[in-house]
């Protein structure tokens, strides 16, 4: 009999199942990410599915809930494949989408305008996650522009609490196993592809390259996406769930430890 997985997705749960799993572990997750462009063989939402997927398997390992994950509110001018790359007509083309839907100015209100309702949002969201009586927060940031924007919102949350506080950590999971993978970080090449594989198999279809494995691949950061592999995306997964489990038990130890001003998130 197939081992049954462990039901860690908040919204899924009866309260009697989430009251068990609060106190044994006081630990809540929230996936963040976007939908862009991940090449034509990857789904465009990648970003979300995968830290969704990976904080689910921290979940399980490590203890705690996660929340519903946050696929848009970021701006859509500033660090998004379809608006910046190099390809984005390429990109817009082949999304049967006019290149302009993209420009600057297509969202009526300035990046910065754009920047401030999506932290006020993190913001909220982390307001609301500590009022169901967690201790200490873990934002995945999927789309890794949107790590710094976690960020923000935590030290700015972190002013506006009364003790004791809950503690935001944030992570895109890359950053964490730097040096043990190659590539390690990468924008629908061999890591991102892989982690998906992993995560959420049959969402690829490799098959929809160009045969010519010279020839550029649209919107990706790397042409080693033929590589790709769910025993790479398994390897560097438990990587990231044990990098994470590290961090997340430092945390709840020394709690106490980050309730002044300037603490370390």
């Amino acid at each position: 009999m197939a081992k049954r997985e462990i039901l860690v997705q908040y919204e899924r749960m009866r309260p009697g199942q989430i009251v068990a799993r609060r106190e044994a572990c006081p630990v809540a997750y929230l996936p963040i990410g976007t939908v862009e462009w991940h090449g034509e063989h990857n789904p465009v939402g990648l970003d979300t599915l995968k830290i969704h997927a990976l904080l689910s398997r921290c979940a399980g390992e490590i203890g705690g809930l996660v929340f519903p994950p946050l696929y848009y509110g970021e701006n859509r001018e500033q660090a998004l494949l379809e608006a910046n790359s190099a390809d984005r007509e390429q990109i817009a083309d082949r999304m049967a989408l006019p290149v302009a839907n993209f420009d600057p100015g297509y969202m009526v209100e300035t990046v910065s305008a754009q920047n401030r309702n999506y932290l006020s949002l993190l913001v909220h969201m982390f307001h609301q996650i500590r009022s169901l009586g967690f201790r200490v927060l873990v934002v995945g940031a999927g789309h890794y522009p949107l790590l710094d924007h976690a960020r923000a919102a935590a030290a700015l949350f972190h002013q506006e609490q009364s003790r004791p506080k809950m503690i935001v950590w944030s992570m895109s999971g890359y950053e964490l196993v730097r040096g043990q993978f190659s590539p390690c970080g990468d924008h629908a090449g061999k890591w991102e592809t892989s982690l998906l594989m992993h995560l959420d198999p049959g969402m690829q279809d490799i098959s929809v390259l160009p045969d010519d494995e010279g020839e550029k691949i649209v919107g990706t950061s790397a042409n080693r996406v033929r590589e790709s592999s769910a025993d790479f995306g398994k390897e560097a997964t438990e990587a990231i769930v044990r990098a994470v489990h590290d961090r997340v038990d430092e945390l709840l130890k020394n709690h106490d430890q980050y309730q002044g001003h300037g603490s370390p998130m």
